[in-house]
């Protein structure tokens, strides 16, 4: 890896077109190359979430999530290759019934605020949803294994539910949506 990566101006890309990790290449427009960027985008929004302040257990498991979105670029880099496993995604189960455990239940919509670390959790989400539309859309023309999308999908509620607890965290709460307030 080490030497593939000595050289970053490859212009091997000037054509338009860009290498996949099985050695082919693909147009940059092409479904897989968005997809492959949405992930990245992903990945990249959960760094910036890195960089606030959080409980450090909670950091450990977004670290994780890091690897394993850079796991799921791979598989969709590879066409017919696997490493997102059902054992990703329960993990994220897990961690969705520990962070809701001690949250009171929603009774209104909430808005996507509050503390920055919430908010950009609640970024995380929406980018997290626009890369789950992006592997579904993959998968309608090419074969793909079901495991990314349920990871994202997976992910894109537990980065709502962090944004739950990063806002307690910081020493607020959630920000209702006010359907009743005034328009003016």
């Amino acid at each position: 890896m080490g030497n593939r990566l000595s050289k970053i101006a490859t212009r091997t890309g000037d054509n338009g077109t860009t290498g996949l990790g099985d050695g082919s290449r693909t147009e940059k427009d092409s479904v897989r190359v968005h997809t492959l960027g949405e992930v990245d985008e992903l990945n990249s929004f959960v760094g910036l979430l890195l960089c606030e302040d959080m409980p450090a257990g909670l950091r450990e498991e977004l670290v994780s999530i890091q690897h394993d979105l850079f796991d799921l670029g791979g598989e969709i880099c590879i066409p017919g290759y696997t490493l997102i496993t059902d054992e990703h995604v329960a993990r994220l189960d897990d961690l969705l019934e520990k962070y809701n455990a001690d949250l009171p239940p929603l009774k209104d919509f909430i808005l996507p605020a509050g503390s920055r670390a919430a908010s950009i959790a609640h970024v995380c989400r929406t980018v997290c949803r626009r890369a789950e539309r992006s592997i579904v859309t993959l998968g309608k023309t090419e074969t793909i294994n079901e495991h990314p999308r349920q990871y994202v999908n997976r992910l894109s509620d537990l980065m709502f539910v962090l944004s739950r607890v990063l806002n307690r965290f910081a020493g607020g709460s959630d920000v209702l949506w006010q359907h009743e307030r005034k328009r003016g």
